[in-house]
This record gives structure tokens, C-alpha cells and sequence, in this order.
């Protein structure tokens, strides 16, 4: 079965070249050249893939992206932008984005970024619920609980504990969270990281003991439930 990618662009001959491109390697494409058509056609989450241009007529790019993910929708987005310095792409990646493709871009990479997105979306793990003490989650019904009490997390909070969570017990690095979780790889000083892992931190150690998350000075961090 044919994926299906909308292309979120407002200008014709990039679209048309994005398009023929993906057609050539099996990917079925729809073209919006309006940011509020294209928060309307992507609610459905009938896409596989969103590949979305940050400055568009309307409503710009960002925004189409945080009102995606504020309404739970979470098909993988790759930005495409001409806008490629450090603090736009932790802008895009903090709205929540899979991805971020500076232009002027290589096909043969946006297809390979493409291809790895999808690839992650369709890797298919049994594994429904994820525990450490008396954390939960529910990957089903996307469900966070600790100690009984239900919390509530943003898409890209609920990505990062679940990520946490598959390597409990283990240091993880700051690039292993930028590639694991957002797909990217930029410069592991920035703050993204400790950023979404403060605000992790608020809603699932502020008001329970002991803290699950644990800081590695100088290397990463930990979710634990264990001392050492």
C-alpha cells in the first residue's frame, strides 16, 4: 500500500518538484499551498507524513504544527524551511516537528529523511504499557499515571518518557534523546534537552517520591527507581 504525504508548501515549483520526486519513488502526494487548509486536511491524520514549510500565507508553519499536536494529532512532520540557523530549528523542534530540512536541499536527502521518518512510524513493537516504580504508561490509550494519579503530557513530553522509559536504568546521552526522540541531529549544547526535561521533571517527580529522573553530571540523564 502507497504512503501518503502531504506537502505543505506555497511555492508551486517546489511543491511540483517535491511531488514528482516522491511519485518516482512509490509516495502518493496532496499539495496545500494555505496553512489553515493545511491544519484542516492533516486533523483527519489520514497522512503518513507531513512535510511542511515554516512561512506560509495565513497561518504560518509553527502554528500549524502546535495546534497539530495540541489536538493529539502525531504524524510525523518534516520541516522544510529556508529559515536554518541554530534557534530556528530548536523552534521548529520544539513546536513539536519529527524533523528540519534547511533549504536549498538535496532530494536524495529529503527522500532518505522521508524514508527514516516512516520507517519509525511503522516499526511495530508489542510492548503496550512501560513501567518504572509506580510510573505508568499506557501506550494505547496514551495514558501517564504515577502512583494512581493521572498525568497529563504534551506529544513531545509523552515521546521523551516513552523513551526514557524503553532505556530505564540506563544513562542516556543528549544526542541519544535528540536522535531518538526528535529525529535530528544539531548541536547537542543546546538546551532543548534540559528544557523538556525540566518540564518533565514538574509533572512526574514534583510531587511524588522518590524522583525518577536522575541528572548524570556532565553526560545525561537516567530514569530510575533505584538508588544506584
Amino acid at each position: 500500500m502507497s504512503r501518503s504525504i502531504l506537502i505543505v508548501e506555497d511555492d508551486d515549483a517546489t511543491a511540483a518538484y517535491i511531488a514528482k520526486g516522491l511519485a518516482e519513488e512509490g509516495y502518493q502526494t496532496e499539495h496545500t499551498r494555505s496553512g489553515r487548509e493545511a491544519l484542516y486536511m492533516a486533523s483527519d491524520a489520514r497522512f503518513d507524513l507531513i512535510i511542511l514549510d515554516r512561512m506560509l500565507p495565513e497561518l504560518d508553519g509553527l502554528s500549524v504544527l502546535k495546534a497539530l499536536r495540541a489536538a493529539s494529532v502525531e504524524t510525523p512532520v518534516l520541516i522544510l524551511s529556508a529559515l536554518g540557523n541554530l534557534d530556528d530549528r530548536v523552534a521548529g523542534l520544539r513546536a513539536g516537528s519529527d524533523d528540519y530540512l534547511v533549504k536549498p536541499f538535496g532530494f536524495a536527502e529529503l527522500t532518505a529523511r522521508v524514508d527514516a521518518l516512516l520507517r519509525r512510524r511503522s516499526t511495530i513493537d508489542t510492548t503496550t504499557v512501560l513501567t518504572c516504580g509506580d510510573l505508568e504508561m499506557d501506550l494505547v490509550n496514551r495514558h501517564v499515571s504515577r502512583h494512581g494519579k493521572a498525568i497529563t503530557l504534551q506529544p513531545r513530553e509523552f515521546q521523551l518518557l516513552e523513551y526514557l522509559l524503553r532505556h530505564k536504568h540506563r544513562i542516556v546521552t543528549r544526542t541519544m534523546l535528540l536522535e531518538g526522540v526528535w529525529q535530528h541531529r544539531f548541536d547537542p549544547g543546546t538546551n532543548v534537552i534540559d528544557v523538556h526535561i525540566s518540564k518533565l521533571r514538574q509533572k512526574i517527580d514534583q510531587d511524588f517520591d522518590p524522583p525518577l529522573i536522575h541528572t548524570v553530571r556532565g553526560v545525561g540523564y537516567r530514569l530510575s527507581d533505584r538508588s544506584q
